[in-house]
């Protein structure tokens, strides 16, 4: 009779289980919304929350979360976190820090095109520095910061796809020519146009978290949220979009030179997706686009000076056909747009889920790793006692 009243409180309360097998989750969650994407991570669907009793992920994890015992003082330290980080000065910090790459950048073309000699060549590793460490302080805050180190191993491939937007080009057009290499022209205003769309690409990716929590609170099941943020997705890539295509005609029209559509704005649209999943904790996909990316520019570039060793002419043929038809930008703008389309079509898929959207983890409330004494259950010791001497 001992033996079946456990299987009949199991039956009776079915979240038990759960709750114990997820207890660190649901004690670590700021919220039930957070909870319903912890769940959600970890395999959770509304089909399987039937099996619960409920009908959905979301209306299993209030349960959950009501369940689990909490100190008030954390309530108040999740409001007085969630207010300072909600805060207009939060984001004052990273809206400044955002202009401050393309102002650096502007700083450095006009300076790179008021002098000449050595004292370009100072201005310009000097601006360049600038620019990287301006970029490095913008994107280390806000929407577009990146929630782990996994971005460690794109930055290498992002490098060089912004030094092909600048010498890319050029370089291909002297190596078809088939004239020796000497000065080439370069292009600044792709460059430009990229830096300053620093700014329209973090309050794009502002408004798809903004929007995308307000819809996960507005949802009732797992469906509905996806099918509700898709189109806001696609609205904030198209509204980037948008914004970089004007900053490449401003630009190009400033400096006279081509506004390059297809190889800066494909590579825009690219480090924004890259950039956005980062933020929402997916950085394995980004991390393949830029290397497939910077690959298939560096093999473009490869095959074009190894064209010039005797009998290994038909390697530029790829290359010349695709410069002659759409011209040098379509060989960046067909490496970063392919992958970008790509990781368009990931991101339906995986910044459409309720866990992409859980709170990060500076925003939760800390709490001590082991609970207090007096709930913490007692673990059972290991018997040390020495064995009784033979006789």
């Amino acid at each position: 009779m001992s033996r079946k009243s456990p299987a009949r409180r199991g039956a009776a309360d079915p979240v038990k289980a759960l709750l114990h097998r997820h207890r660190d989750l649901c004690e670590r969650a700021v919220d039930p919304l957070d909870l319903a994407a912890g769940l959600e991570a970890h395999g959770l669907t509304d089909r399987t929350a039937a099996r619960y009793r409920h009908r959905d992920v979301f209306s299993l994890a209030e349960e959950m979360y009501a369940r689990v015992p909490r100190d008030p003082r954390d309530g108040e330290a999740r409001s007085t976190e969630r207010a300072a980080s909600n805060a207009p000065g939060a984001h004052a910090r990273w809206a400044v820090l955002v202009l401050l790459p393309g102002a650096l950048c502007a700083a450095t073309v006009a300076g790179v095109r008021l002098t000449d000699g050595q004292s370009r060549l100072v201005c310009a590793a000097v601006g360049t520095l600038a620019v990287l460490l301006g970029l490095r302080a913008a994107l280390r805050r806000g929407p577009l910061r990146i929630r782990s180190g996994a971005a460690r191993g794109a930055r290498a491939w992002t490098c060089w796809l912004l030094v092909y937007t600048v010498l890319g080009d050029g370089l291909l057009t002297a190596a078809l020519d088939e004239a020796p290499l000497g000065p080439f022209p370069v292009a600044l205003a792709p460059v430009l146009s990229l830096t300053l769309a620093c700014a329209p690409a973090a309050w794009c990716a502002h408004l798809f978290a903004v929007r995308a929590r307000r819809r996960l609170v507005a949802s009732r099941g797992l469906t509905e949220f996806a099918d509700t943020v898709r189109p806001l997705l696609v609205a904030v890539f198209a509204l980037f979009l948008c914004a970089l295509a004007g900053l490449l005609a401003l630009c190009g029209a400033a400096l006279e030179e081509p506004p390059a559509y297809a190889g800066a704005g494909a590579l825009g649209a690219l480090l924004l997706l890259v950039r956005l999943l980062g933020a929402h904790g997916s950085m394995r996909a980004p991390a393949l686009a830029l290397r497939a990316a910077g690959t298939a520019e560096a093999i473009a570039l490869a095959a074009v000076f190894a064209s010039r060793l005797p009998g290994c002419a038909s390697l530029a043929v790829p290359v010349e056909t695709v410069v002659g038809a759409w011209g040098p930008g379509a060989v960046p703008g067909l490496a970063c747009g392919l992958t970008a389309l790509a990781l368009l079509i990931h991101s339906t898929r995986t910044l459409t889920r309720a866990s992409a959207h859980a709170a990060p983890p500076e925003a939760q409330h800390t709490r001590p790793t082991t609970r207090p004494a007096e709930s913490r259950p007692a673990e059972p010791r290991a018997v040390t006692d020495p064995p009784a001497p033979r006789r």
